[in-house]
């Protein structure tokens, strides 16, 4: 029973996790918007970099998911 509430919290502290790197991306989203609404950058590069910062987001949410997983099984094995 311990064990089940331990990998609650693991599931967690993971969607906390997922969520802070949801604020960053959110705020480098809005960085991006101010940067081109004052010409420092173009709308291409804001396109381009705006798709970078969603494949970073997505690569680090998978990355908390595995170890979420991976802290589960070692939980549920001791």
């Amino acid at each position: 029973e311990r064990r089940k509430d331990l990998v609650k919290l693991a599931h967690k502290y993971g969607e906390n996790t997922k969520v802070a790197l949801r604020n960053v991306r959110r705020d480098g989203m809005e960085d991006l918007k101010k940067l081109e609404k004052d010409s420092v950058i173009s709308k291409d590069d804001h396109h381009n970099l705006s798709d970078e910062i969603q494949k970073l987001t997505d690569e680090f949410c998978a990355k908390v998911d595995i170890h979420v997983k991976q802290k589960e099984q070692d939980i549920l094995s001791i």
